[in-house]
């Protein structure tokens, strides 16, 4: 499986590979699924913690607050990072800062330490995930580029399938410290090192100049180029629809159905295997379809079942629904993720930082809405609200982008 992952999507510059260009994509996936870890373990023993440190399980719940809030402000301060500094600078940082908030929160004595060693896990994320997606435009070939998005996408909810049943196998050893010790701060320094190893020093423009003229320069580029706006803004609805999946799914599931805890975290699992395996299917889609139709298409069906999946009369109708839009979420992540890398070069560390703070923005608004929702109607509402949003995404997606690569190719037919 390694040796296979290893072959997926990188071709250096001369069309080479060697033994250490052959495990750079390895160690961004594995990068990135270890940063989905912490999080993981925040979701399952939220509730363990709040005993260990003895706080009420909402007081315990703020380390997800302030994690996010830190992570969509330093997406944006990234945005002015990128421009100065190497990505692969930015992105050995940010798995320094994943395995000290690991090592911390293992450490931990009280709710204060926690808090303060947690928030570097949305520092941590805030450089590791836009920086992936840069470093694959700077070193990976065109038309490898997709296949390589989507495997990095797809270790995410990987992390989930996988690091979810093993940590809860793990704590029942010995709890939620364990569980990092033995998993979470292993792995966080196995990203690290595979990191500085296989992870190109390459040369890359870094901007010289007056550092206000250049920083303002870039964003008004960002800003004045109307298909960069689009996905960026298309982004934030794309999120706010899958918040009705990825908040929401699984209370679905057990008010409505009346299942237990335990069928109905193998029902979140089941989804995530099926946004795993659309987001690794994205690469075909894309080599027929092209980026935009393959983005417009997939956040318009995962609206369109996540309406539907509220309404369905039977717990395993409602379940295949919701991995059909599960499947259709996955694609989209991983067809809007190329489609955005694409579309600024010379800024695309500026530009996948920005992305990374409206995918932020566009969940904290899918959980707000959903949840106040839920407060006022019930789930069918809920879904037909957030549903609603994908379809916006995808007519933004339709008519705000264009995908410079189509745009590249033509011209270079009708010059042939």
């Amino acid at each position: 499986m390694f040796h296979l992952i290893s072959r997926v999507g990188y071709l250096n510059r001369v069309g080479k590979e060697t033994p250490q260009n052959r495990l750079f994509l390895p160690s961004l996936i594995i990068a990135n699924f270890a940063t989905g870890t912490l999080g993981i373990l925040a979701a399952l023993f939220l509730l363990d913690m709040s005993v260990t440190f003895g706080v009420d399980r909402g007081i315990m719940g703020q380390i997800n607050t302030v994690s996010s809030i830190g992570s969509i402000i330093f997406a944006l301060v990234m945005g002015i990072l990128s421009i100065r500094l190497r990505h692969r600078t930015l992105i050995l940082t940010g798995m320094f800062s994943y395995s000290i908030s690991a090592i911390g929160c293992y450490f931990a004595w009280d709710i204060n330490s926690i808090l303060v060693f947690y928030s570097l896990n949305g520092v941590a994320l805030a450089m590791v995930v836009p920086m992936t997606n840069s470093l694959i435009g700077d070193n990976v070939a065109l038309e490898r580029r997709v296949s390589a998005v989507g495997w990095t996408v797809a270790a995410g909810s990987l992390a989930y399938f996988i690091g979810a049943p093993l940590m809860g196998v793990l704590s029942g050893f010995g709890g939620w410290r364990l569980v990092l010790l033995s998993f979470v701060i292993p792995l966080a320094l196995l990203a690290l090192l595979m990191a500085v190893t296989f992870i190109p020093s390459v040369k890359q423009k870094v901007e010289t100049g007056a550092a206000s003229d250049i920083y303002v320069e870039s964003f008004k580029k960002i800003a004045l180029n109307r298909s960069s706006i689009g996905c960026l803004i298309g982004t934030i609805f794309r999120l706010a629809a899958f918040a009705a999946l990825l908040f929401y799914g699984t209370a679905f599931t057990i008010e409505r159905f009346d299942l237990s805890i335990d069928f109905a975290s193998l029902v979140i699992l089941v989804v995530a295997l099926s946004y795993t395996i659309g987001s690794l299917t994205c690469s075909p889609v894309i080599k027929k379809v092209g980026r935009k139709s393959t983005t417009v298409i997939a956040v318009l069906f995962a609206g369109l079942f996540t309406i539907s999946y509220a309404y369905a009369p039977s717990v395993w109708l409602s379940l295949t629904l919701m991995s059909i839009a599960g499947w259709f979420d996955g694609l989209a992540a991983s067809a809007s993720t190329s489609l955005t890398l694409e579309q600024m070069p010379e800024l695309r560390g500026t530009m996948m930082s920005l992305s990374y703070a409206f995918v932020g923005i566009g969940s904290a608004i899918g959980a707000a809405v959903g949840g106040l929702t839920l407060i006022l109607y019930d789930y069918r509402e809920l879904g037909i609200i957030l549903g609603s949003m994908g379809i916006i995404a995808a007519i933004i997606f339709q008519f705000a982008t264009t995908d410079p690569t189509e745009r590249n190719h033509a011209i270079l037919q009708d010059q042939n």
